[in-house]
Order: structure tokens, then sequence, then C-alpha cells
């Protein structure tokens, strides 16, 4: 079974295993699946949750495109007309309570031809990454540790290394170097250099997006039944703002999926039921959505 097989293969059943887990804490609402056709080649499965006891809105998407690669691409990637196949696992949760982050996490290879068929170039991407909209600091280490213990086995210098790119890559730039959240880990362009470490990324691949659930599921078992008002929704619907900013303007896998004529209802199902955006809005001074504008910002969680 050839590389793209495994982990096609592999997606689906994660898909399949983070669907289960994410229902399973929800306790009312469940997935709805929606198979989708490219017209170009390939494919996907969208699945999505909404109204939920905990989840107000999320998908957890796989995809398996194939075909020509469009010009945008051919220039973004300066590379003369060729074929590509890129298959992913893409997930976004936002919950209905203020006190629950939101969540983000994407697993992804990808595969370049010429016109022959032969394999000009091949790599892998991926991460997670948490949006909180009040800060639990044990919540944070929690999750960034739990993501650094996946990595460890393949070098200790890989989760400091794809943190630090998570921290600079999920930033409103437009806005000041202002993170969108606390970040995670965050990685792309892993070429294999041969057959054994080709299977040393697929691993690699597999550790972390095993390492989801882990990380994630506790931090919405300890929070979802906190007491929150409207001030809270206000500030939490303000954060999803800059959340939107984001993933219109700045995401390359939004834009990737855009240009090549990818499925657009998949594709912006990242974005919040509800955002607001105030004019020149400013936190109140001394206030907790105040004291949150500073973790949005580089820091050590482990």
């Amino acid at each position: 079974m050839s590389i793209k097989e495994q982990f096609v293969q592999y997606l689906h059943n994660l898909q399949n295993a983070i669907c289960a887990g994410l229902e399973g804490v929800d306790g009312k609402a469940k997935f709805i699946e929606d198979k989708w056709e490219r017209p170009e080649g390939g494919g996907g499965k969208t699945r999505v949750i909404a109204n939920g006891a905990v989840f107000e809105k999320g998908g957890v998407n796989t995809s398996v495109v194939y075909g020509t690669l469009p010009k945008a691409m051919q220039q973004s990637f300066n590379v003369p007309e060729s074929n590509f196949f890129a298959c992913g696992l893409s997930l976004v949760i936002h919950p209905l309570n203020p006190f629950v982050p939101t969540v983000h996490a994407n697993w992804r290879y990808f595969e370049l031809y010429d016109k022959e068929g032969k394999r000009l170039d091949c790599w892998f991407g991926g991460g997670s990454d948490l949006t909180p909209y009040y800060i639990f600091e044990e919540d944070a280490r929690h999750f960034h540790t739990t993501l650094k213990n996946a990595m460890v086995p393949f070098g200790n210098e890989s989760y400091p290394q794809y943190k630090k790119q998570c921290d600079e890559y999920f930033v409103n730039k437009h806005r000041g170097d202002e993170m969108r959240g606390i970040g995670g880990v965050f990685y792309d362009y892993l070429r294999p250099k041969d057959a054994a470490d080709e299977q040393r990324l697929f691993a690699f691949q597999q550790a972390n997006g095993n390492a989801f659930l882990p990380a994630y599921i506790p931090i919405v078992e300890k929070r979802k039944d906190t007491p929150y008002g409207e001030k809270e929704i206000e500030w939490q619907e303000i954060r999803r703002g800059r959340y939107v900013e984001f993933n219109l303007i700045h995401d390359r896998g939004t834009l990737f999926g855009l240009k090549t004529n990818g499925r657009t209802e998949s594709i912006l199902m990242s974005l919040p039921p509800r955002a607001r955006w105030y004019y020149d809005y400013q936190p109140e001074a001394g206030s907790k959505e105040a004291e949150m504008m500073k973790y949005y910002k580089p820091r050590e969680w482990v």
C-alpha cells in the first residue's frame, strides 16, 4: 500500500474516532455527514455538529482531491503545469460556553507529479492550536504538554520548533501581531528523504493526530459547566471576530481550498455561527478581558 493510501485510511479512522469522542462529551448533538465530489477529481466527507449541549458549531472534515494543479497554485509553488494529490483532515470546534476554548487542527499530505505521472515532490503538514476566551493556565499547560509528549519520540527539537512556527503563523498581523489564541504546534513541508523517512513522518503524523482528543477533551469536561452571562458571550463573540479575520485573510488552507475549486461550504465551516465587530473596541481596563489580551502573545507553556 502506498504512503498516500495508508494516510487516507488513517485519516478516515481518525475522523471516526474524533467525532465519537466529541459526541461523547456533548451528550446531545450528533455529527451529520455530507459526502461530496469534486468535478476535477476526488471529494470528501464533511461532518458537522451544531446546537449541542456543549458544542455550538463544529466540523471534522476529510478530503481527498487530485487533478491538474490550478494556475494560481502553480505560481504559488513556482512549478510548471503539474498534477497533484492532496488529502487531509481539518477540524474546528466552537463551544457554546465562553469558558471552553475553540480548537482547530489539521493533518495533511501532498504529492506533486509531472504530466507523465512521475512524483516530483511530496510533503506532510499539520498541527493543533487552542483559542481560549478566558485563560486557565493549567488548561494551556495540559494542551501544550500533550502535544509536546506526542512529538518527543521524534526528537527533542520538534516541539520547540513547531510551537514557534505556530506562534508565528496564527497571527493577525494587521492587528499588531496579535495571536488569535495561545498557539500549539504547526509544521509544513516536511519532506521525506527516503522510504524509511516517509514511514517515520507518517508515524509522526499519526502521533499528532492521536494526541488531539487527549489534549482537548479533558479541558472541555472541566469547563463546560462553568456559569457565564451576557458579558462573557459578548467577549467570546468579539474574539470570534478575530478568528474570522485570520481565516479569511491569512489562512493558507482556506486560500488553497478556494483556489483549487474546493467545496466552499466545507472550507468555510471553520467560521463561528456568531461573531461581533465594534469600532475601535478596547476591553475595560483591569477587567478579565483586558488581562486576556496579554495571553495573545507568544509564551512558554511547558
